[in-house]
């Protein structure tokens, strides 16, 4: 037989019998659309967090409040000493390699303007979060760089609470109340969405010092310290920690970099990817079991014909070859229609929610379609092989 034969063969075998065709082919085609949005997901996750953690600045370190060895938290109270303003100002002198250094306090509360009210974040810091973080503004200016213990009443808006609050009208200038205070409006920061979980379009940011004495707060939520360059990071929290080590008596403090948050979040999320891309796999294994049953029916309806095959002495291998053939286009064109399908599913997902990179790595995509081929020929050499097995003369008979 020539190849053109081998596959024409098989190719009748499945225009004959469509039904049992199409339900195989529908199998393999849910199969591979399961891995490739599955892992899409996966991998738009990644991407997400790798998005926010870029739009946290570079080159930063976290300082946080509390020993996690220790302590069992992570920055949420049951910590031994405050972290202070005065921790955040011995930083920006003593240690050489921070370039920016920005504490952090956080609350919730109410900002109002006449009858318009809005619950937001009310962040406190200095003016180096500016540059920290990579916030532009829309209007007006920044937090002022007076001392950093000098509370200022001024205060710092977010697109969409500027928006909220004042409509129409110039907000830079007016009166606002942040937490019952009184505060004039400096600047509204351009649109910035969330990143890394604070909206910066609906928050209300105010000098550090003023928002500790606002919510009554000792000890820092944060502390940002910016190194001069990459290279710097491992130094800067080498002589940050030891520094508050030396000036708290003992190590009550926990310094992260960024990049190390930012490689435990991928590889965490790349086994994420790897673990549902091969549930989904599995499907692929019950879509191998169809076409091996309809491979089966296949070769006990074609025993006479199979039979003749071998009477007219063909041989056993291009007789399996054949079947295998057959199980091959199956299999690889539920594949490819697998392709399609989760592509345009990945497409349909992305943009209902813009904010998820979704996309299928390369690595699923060619695994999936090279697993369903392999599913649907390991499948199918059961039956080949029994086809192979025939007696011609019993096959003839029908028998």
């Amino acid at each position: 037989m020539k190849v053109s034969e081998v596959f024409k063969f098989a190719a009748k075998s499945l225009t004959g019998h469509r039904l049992r065709t199409g339900l195989s082919l529908l199998g393999v085609t849910i199969g591979v659309a399961a891995v490739v949005m599955l892992t899409a997901l996966g991998e738009g996750a990644r991407l997400y967090v790798v998005e926010q953690f870029a739009s946290l600045g570079t080159n930063l370190l976290i300082v946080l409040p509390g020993y996690t060895e220790t302590s069992g938290t992570f920055g949420y109270g049951g910590v031994p000493n405050d972290l202070t303003l005065d921790d955040a100002q011995a930083i920006a002198r003593l240690v050489p390699a921070a370039r920016r250094v920005a504490p952090i306090s956080m609350a919730n509360d109410e900002v109002a303007f006449h009858e318009r009210r809005r619950q937001v974040a009310v962040l406190g810091t200095t003016p180096e979060y500016q540059e920290a973080r990579q916030l532009d503004m829309a209007r007006g200016e920044f937090l002022p760089a007076d001392d950093v213990d000098r509370g200022s009443p001024v205060v710092i808006l977010g697109a969409k609470t500027s928006k909220e609050l004042f409509g129409s009208v110039e907000p830079v200038g007016k009166i606002v109340r942040v937490a019952g205070w009184r505060m004039r409006v400096i600047g509204v920061l351009a649109k910035q969405g969330t990143k890394m979980g604070l909206d910066f379009d609906d928050i209300a940011i105010v000098p550090v010092a003023t928002a500790m004495q606002l919510f009554n707060q000792t000890s820092l939520f944060r502390i940002l310290v910016q190194a001069h360059a990459y290279s710097d990071l491992d130094i800067a929290k080498t002589e940050v920690r030891q520094l508050l080590i030396e000036r708290h008596d003992e190590e009550d403090i926990t310094v992260i970099t960024q990049d190390a948050v930012l490689s435990t979040f991928n590889a965490v999320l790349g086994a994420l990817t790897l673990a549902v891309g091969a549930i989904a796999a599995i499907s692929l294994s019950v879509a191998g079991i169809g076409i091996m049953n309809v491979m089966l029916v296949s070769v006990s309806e074609r025993t006479q014909e199979i039979g003749l095959l071998k009477a007219l002495g063909v041989a056993r291998r291009q007789i399996l070859a054949a079947f295998l053939t057959e199980a091959a286009l199956i299999s690889s064109a539920g594949g490819l229609l697998g392709l399609v399908l989760g592509w345009l599913a990945v497409r349909l997902l992305v943009r209902l929610y813009p904010v998820l990179p979704a996309s299928p790595p390369i690595w699923a995509v060619v695994a999936a379609l090279v697993i369903s081929v392999g599913v649907g020929v390991t499948f199918g050499l059961l039956p080949a092989r029994r086809a192979t097995r025939l007696d011609p003369i019993a096959a003839l008979a029908g028998r």
